[in-house]
């Protein structure tokens, strides 16, 4: 096991890793559970300037296919994830949503299964937006079946680009303060939300979940975040959160000004196809980058996220930051 130097995963930068592809035999895609362990692994070993390192592992969320992929399919990526967590001393991390509480409670014990220590619970996967008391009926549940099972869980408000119901403000007071609530996540721009609910309880361990607003949302009172921009360039976000967690904010503006093109990207729709794509260019493997169940983007698009990329790269290497 590696020592690792961060004593509260919480207070860190964790990436949201990508799941990948290859071509079977019959022509097929399927996981490639090597190539999958090995960039996650790699985006762990990298250093932040200031000596710190990432301080989780996020699989099988947006960014790693989680819309596409078999029950089956996942279990085996995650147990496959939950080896390199091991090895790097961090925690295993992953999301859950369902249409009832019942089924999320069954999804929270088959995760734990295979080695997730923290679920992130996004909101019911309903077509009707549910009521705030049926809303927390079911992160209810979901806490309580985590605390018998002995993992904790993360509630997940993403309402813009993902698309889930949004959690209000009032809900995420109550729900944090369930016994084995460990942190919100909180996917948005409007960091306001944060900064309301950190005035409120100074405990409350917000991660965030943007990578274009990580330096604001450290402002608002974040502790930490999880990033996709940051399984492209580690070094960069991990610095970045270094200096976030100093109260160095000019010098974190600067290296999220450097990122900004490729953080923009973060915040779309097609974010997996997209920072999947760069991940691709980044490692000279551009047909591995392009390999995905989700949508096939278009020459423009590709266009787009390669002059973003290459933006990034250059602000970035004059910071020293590749």
């Amino acid at each position: 096991m590696i020592e690792t130097n961060n004593p509260d995963w919480r207070h860190s930068v964790m990436p949201a890793v990508f799941t990948w592809l290859k071509e079977s035999k019959s022509g097929t895609l399927e996981i490639d559970l090597d190539a999958t362990q090995k960039y996650a692994a790699d985006i762990l070993k990298v250093q932040g300037k200031g000596g710190s390192r990432m301080g989780g592992l996020v699989g099988s969320g947006t960014l790693g296919e989680n819309s596409y992929i078999s029950v089956e399919q996942r279990l085996s990526l995650l147990k496959a994830f939950s080896e390199v967590a091991k090895e790097y001393n961090v925690p295993l991390i992953s999301g859950a949503a369902a249409e009832t509480k019942e089924e999320l409670a069954k999804i929270i014990e088959g995760l734990a299964t295979v080695g997730v220590d923290t679920v992130m619970i996004m909101p019911p996967k309903t077509k009707v937006i549910p009521s705030d008391d049926e809303m927390y009926d079911y992160f209810e549940l979901a806490e309580a079946t985590a605390r018998n099972i002995g993992v904790t869980i993360m509630p997940y408000n993403n309402p813009d680009a993902a698309g889930y119901h949004a959690i209000s403000t009032d809900l995420l007071r109550r729900i944090s303060t369930l016994p084995n609530v460990t942190a919100l996540k909180i996917s948005t721009i409007d960091v306001s939300i944060i900064e309301t609910l950190i005035l409120e309880n100074r405990d409350l361990k917000v991660l965030a979940g943007v990578d274009s607003v990580t330096v604001f949302a450290g402002l608002a009172g974040a502790c930490g975040g999880i990033t996709g921009v940051g399984a492209i360039f580690p070094k960069a976000s991990v610095t970045m959160q270094e200096h976030v967690l100093n109260g160095e904010w000019a010098e974190a503006n600067k290296i999220s000004q450097a990122l900004n093109s490729l953080s923009y990207l973060d915040a779309q729709p097609l974010l997996m196809e997209y920072l999947k794509l760069a991940m691709g260019i980044h490692h000279n493997d551009i047909a591995g980058g392009l390999r995905t169940y989700g949508i096939e983007l278009t020459q423009q698009q590709i266009d787009d996220v390669q002059a973003r990329y290459n933006l990034a790269k250059e602000r970035l290497g004059a910071l020293d930051l590749l």
